[in-house]
């Protein structure tokens, strides 16, 4: 299993990391804003805990969309132990 991380940045708005949790990990408004605070105030917050094949679409799907958007909010995989 791969914990799946939203990290801060200082460019990203708070609304679009939001919006990213909502879409891209099925949270209500008020799970995704608790966690975009995480990420805000202690520079990473964990949005969920995948298998490896899953934690990897996550990631590209949340980072494309990011870039799409031109924002560099960056989001990484890490084993879960």
């Amino acid at each position: 299993m791969y914990k799946v991380l939203l990290l801060n940045d200082d460019y990203t708005p708070m609304d679009f990391v939001i919006s990213v949790l909502e879409r891209f990990f099925g949270m209500g408004r008020e799970k995704a804003t608790a966690i975009m605070l995480k990420v805000h105030n202690e520079g990473v917050g964990l949005a969920g805990v995948y298998p490896r094949d899953i934690a990897e679409t996550k990631v590209n799907q949340v980072t494309g969309y990011a870039r799409a958007h031109q924002h560099p909010l960056q989001c990484v995989m890490e084993e879960y132990r």
